[in-house]
């Protein structure tokens, strides 16, 4: 039983891992939607 628990224990420490990764990914897109002071980027709405 002690194998189990230490596979579920290596299993939350990766889910934890993987969803703080997505989690700050997910921030740096939107902070690089606020663009806006960057008029280049915008040249292709015109």
């Amino acid at each position: 039983m002690e194998f189990f628990t230490q596979a579920v224990n290596v299993l939350k420490i990766l889910v934890t891992a993987v969803g703080a990764g997505l989690g700050a990914w997910g921030v740096i897109n939107l902070m690089e939607g606020y663009g806006s002071d960057n008029p280049g980027a915008n040249a292709h709405v015109r």
